[in-house]
């Protein structure tokens, strides 16, 4: 008896496992870059600068078509009286399994898991503009729902119509 115990709990699992929309697998910093092209007087100026924050979210499969790997890609530029203060570049991923049909896999990839990477990709870019010698910049929520539409709404309209 102990055996079938043993066999309901292995299924169980599974059943949880199978559950699990999302399972990341890892979370990296694929490539990350700071540029203060005008320190020390950059560093030294009081005022508050201009902040212009790009984000783009790409997800591709891998060869053995189990698991994919999103890349959360956030690039910011702040800039004092028309001089640049800094730069900051990140690619933050992770590589996901999915357990979700088909039609929903690429809003998932492309909505869900940036989603959950973005807490830790937000850290990432405080604690870099504040080791570069600025305040810590403290992003917004982004709304990648909206990124995700937007995104799609060009891609629809740069398809010809016979090739949609």
């Amino acid at each position: 008896m102990a055996e079938n115990t043993t066999g309901a709990e292995g299924t169980e699992a599974a059943q949880q496992q199978a559950g699990n929309p999302i399972t990341i697998h890892a979370q990296y910093i694929k490539d990350l870059s700071f540029e203060n092209p005008n320190a020390p007087e950059s560093v030294a100026l009081q005022q508050q600068p201009k902040i212009n924050i790009d984000v783009d979210v790409q997800a591709r499969t891998t060869e053995d078509q189990r698991l994919h790997e999103v890349v959360l890609k956030i690039d910011v530029q702040a800039e004092v009286a028309e001089k640049v203060a800094f730069i900051a570049e990140l690619q933050y991923g992770a590589v996901v399994t999915l357990n979700v049909p088909d039609e929903h896999r690429l809003p998932v990839l492309l909505i869900e898991v940036p989603r959950l990477l973005f807490p830790y990709a937000r850290k990432i870019i405080a604690d870099l503009t504040a080791d570069g010698g600025f305040p810590p910049l403290m992003m917004h929520p982004i709304d990648f729902t909206d990124l995700f539409r937007k995104k799609y709404a060009q891609a629809a309209e740069s398809t010809p119509a016979g090739n949609a």
